[in-house]
């Protein structure tokens, strides 16, 4: 707590925005969007890896949070004080860091899939600004912060090799993907079957059950596209660059009616159970690699329309 409470006396109102807007480099939002781009525009077993790093880093994330239930430094030290505008995402225990975790695994992943210093550099940059971020705005202790981080380098660097030769056969991949759905059972058994404490953070709770149906979902939607891919569709990522920021742009508007506009509906449906959650996420996933693809051979063929066109106005 020293440590914090030293960066609570040099805080000062610019770097307090500052670091506000550089931890929501750690949010889900983030990792959803780097994942799609990957997975739409630049190589889909890449983009099936940085998923992979996100789904069991919050996982384990999770796991540990319901398991240590460590307060925030503020619960943990009276007089101490956070800034304000992380509060809203600061719930739940502490230990470990969600947002220094997702930093890591989304661009230690994507310098571990470049290999290049020109991309490492900035990205191991933006990973440790991130944490540091956590505990400047005092919600993070460096214990959480570290941990997260020695969690998410282990992920991104033992997932690689092992997607790099489960994506080589329809047989590794499926034992993957059912590996993860797996472990995704595993922690919704966890989170409904442990005998938790009577004073246990409830909000924390509930965010685990969440997760749990949500990450149960997004593997089983992941599931669902690479076995359309696989038999039907056979899905092409490349293209020239203003047709691949059309297609993410365009696709992100139906996803995000599915992510936002069906949570009432299903929520109503399902009378409030977090189950909506996870078939809302199954949806998501499902949409992204399943049937959005269908549209890219017409943004392929695009230039080329485009082409011809101009050359029969001329």
């Amino acid at each position: 707590m020293s440590f914090l409470k030293w960066l609570e006396s040099v805080r000062t109102p610019f770097f307090d925005v500052f670091f506000s807007l550089v931890t929501r480099l750690g949010e889900e939002t983030v990792f959803i969007l780097v994942g799609l781009i990957f997975f739409w525009c630049v190589n889909k077993r890449h983009g099936y890896y940085l998923l992979s790093v996100g789904f069991l880093g919050t996982v384990i994330n999770q796991f540990l949070k319901l398991s240590f239930r460590i307060p925030r430094p503020e619960k943990l030290s009276p007089g101490f004080t956070i800034v304000e505008s992380a509060r809203k995402a600061a719930t739940g225990y502490s230990f470990p860091s969600g947002h220094t975790q997702t930093a890591v695994g989304v661009f230690g992943g994507i310098a571990r899939i470049a290999k290049r210093w020109r991309v490492i550099v900035p990205c191991a940059v933006l990973s440790l600004l991130v944490l540091f971020s956590r505990m400047y705005l005092g919600v993070h202790t460096p214990l959480d912060v570290f941990v997260s981080l020695g969690v998410a380098l282990l992920l991104v660097f033992g997932l690689y090799p092992l997607l790099q030769k489960a994506t080589s056969s329809q047989k590794g991949m499926r034992i993957f993907l059912a590996s993860l759905l797996g472990i995704g059972v595993l922690y919704l058994l966890f989170v409904l079957l442990f005998p938790f404490p009577e004073d246990i953070d409830v909000l924390n709770y509930e965010s685990g059950v969440k997760n749990a149906y949500k990450i149960l979902g997004c593997v089983l939607g992941l599931f669902l596209a690479y076995e359309v891919d696989e038999r039907w569709l056979h899905f092409r990522t490349e293209g020239v660059l203003w047709v691949q920021i059309l297609k993410l742009l365009i696709g992100l508007i139906p996803l995000l009616a599915i992510k936002e506009g069906l949570r009432a509906p299903l929520d109503l449906l399902f009378c409030d159970h977090v189950i909506a959650d996870g078939i809302r996420y199954f949806l998501l996933t499902g949409f992204a690699g399943a049937v959005w693809p269908m549209t890219f051979p017409w943004f392929c063929r695009l230039p080329q329309k485009l082409a011809e066109r101009k050359k029969r106005a001329k």
